[in-house]
């Protein structure tokens, strides 16, 4: 009897056997099905605040910040603004009256500030003080050109202009500025509004780094004028979307002699135009065909007169790639090269990099997440066909060194109108810019500042 209750037992076993292993991977499954949907949402719940798609948040937000910037009030003062800046344009590092008047209009909205930082810039701080710390960046400085355009307000000062849009960067900083303090008990941590000097030329960005002016902020965003877009329009691509740039200083020497006896000289002419054309083949022969890269030698100073052989000429000229091992490269074949045909010629070359005064320029790269907020914020702005994909350009900017520290886009802005003069670009003494985008401008820093820590604080909730 009790070998037979043992059979008996032993046969249920192996008949209930697979029914429990049936039932436990049931079990396992929906375990790990609950884990990946936790999962999922964990993961969602934090990748949307900087990718996520227009919400009806932002539109109301958007539109509410562009309709107070459009009121004919506060038109009239970024108008009145960016005017007065334009007609006082200052050199990099030169910008103390600049700076003054962004601090008087800083203290008649009631908005703190650090002063000075790396010499004329100052960087003002809006909300709570607490992290998240999200920042805005305008450049302050113009350029040693004489403007030629006829208008009321045009430049005071002999030899400089705002010929790059510095002072419309300033002006839009300015009315973000207001914007932002209006809704000052609703940011969800703290702006900071960065206006940083020398810009053109002299790394402004890297010394506001330098001084500490940007430490604990998480992300940052800045706006640059298109005078070949339309007002209304926005632009930028996510990654690499400027190059890297470096600039050289070349003095060539020779032996100087009279044009009729040649072999008597040591021609340092005939040294440089060999280099020049040398300097070419660097990007014809020695670049990757599907990489871009740039050298130009934009000044040659040498010489009197027509009979004469110069004792020295000198070069002056920029180089570009779109990675730093790039730039890296053409630096140190641009000396070689150089040196190089010189001595060919019988001279000798110095070649100075100006890496201190003119310190070379890494690529602007967009973080993608950054460029994909931006660009959300700026199609619940202007709609979806004004937000336009850009393609990669040869031009530098040392905002540049801010995104190598930190998430940051950089955007640029229409301000192009058929009525004016449409044709000129930066750097040209007869640029004109529509101040119909200083609203927009304003309006655009603000809505991306307010929705990113908007954004950083739902995920953070969630």
């Amino acid at each position: 009897m009790i070998k037979r209750l043992t059979k008996t037992r032993t046969k249920y076993k192996l008949l209930c056997f697979p029914i429990y292993m049936e039932w436990l991977r049931l079990l396992l499954l929906l375990l790990l099905l609950t884990s990946l949907a936790i999962t999922n949402h964990v993961s969602c719940s934090c990748s949307w605040d900087l990718e996520a798609g227009p919400s009806l948040e932002l539109s109301q937000l958007s539109r509410e910040l562009l309709d107070s910037a459009r009121q004919p009030e506060f038109f009239d003062w970024l108008k009145r603004v960016r005017r007065r800046i334009h007609e006082n344009p200052e050199l990099a590092f030169e910008e103390h009256e600049t700076s003054q008047l962004i601090r008087s209009e800083l203290d008649s909205l009631g908005i703190q500030y650090t002063w000075p930082v790396a010499e004329t810039g100052l960087v003002a701080s809006i909300g709570s003080g607490a992290q998240p710390w999200f920042a805005l960046r305008a450049d302050m400085d113009a350029l040693p050109i004489q403007e030629l355009v006829e208008w009321e307000h045009k430049s005071r000062n002999l030899g400089k202009m705002h010929a790059c849009g510095h002072d419309a960067h300033v002006t839009m900083l300015l009315g973000a500025a207001k914007l932002l303090q209006s809704k000052s008990k609703e940011i969800k941590g703290t702006i900071k509004l960065v206006f940083q000097p020398g810009e053109e030329e002299h790394a402004g960005a890297y010394h506001m780094i330098k001084e500490g002016a940007l430490d604990k902020i998480q992300g940052i965003f800045g706006l640059h004028i298109q005078p070949l877009m339309p007002v209304g329009t926005i632009g930028s691509r996510p990654g690499p979307f400027l190059a890297a740039s470096g600039r050289f200083s070349v003095t060539i020497h020779g032996k100087g002699g009279h044009a009729a006896f040649p072999h008597l000289a040591t021609d340092p002419i005939l040294a440089a135009c060999s280099a020049v054309l040398a300097l070419q083949q660097l990007i014809s022969r020695e670049t990757d065909p599907l990489d871009a890269r740039v050298v130009t030698v934009g000044m040659i100073e040498g010489g009197q007169a027509a009979n004469v052989i110069p004792e020295t000429v000198r070069l002056r000229g920029t180089f570009r790639s779109m990675t730093s091992e790039g730039l890296n490269y053409l630096q140190q074949r641009i000396q070689e090269v150089i040196e190089m045909q010189a001595s060919v010629h019988r001279c000798t070359a110095t070649v100075d990099f100006m890496l201190e005064k003119m310190r070379p320029y890494p690529a602007t790269v967009n973080d993608e997440a950054m460029y994909k907020h931006a660009k959300n914020v700026g199609e619940t702005l202007l709609g979806e066909p004004n937000v336009k994909l850009l393609p990669m350009s040869m031009g530098a900017e040392d905002f540049s060194f801010y995104t190598e520290k930190m998430a940051a886009a950089f955007f640029m802005i229409g301000t192009k109108n058929e009525t004016l003069d449409p044709k000129r670009l930066w750097h040209s003494p007869y640029l004109v810019i529509d101040e119909e985008v200083l609203p927009i401008g304003a309006a655009l820093h603000a809505a991306v500042a307010i929705s990113y820590l908007d954004n950083i604080d739902a995920a953070v909730t969630h």
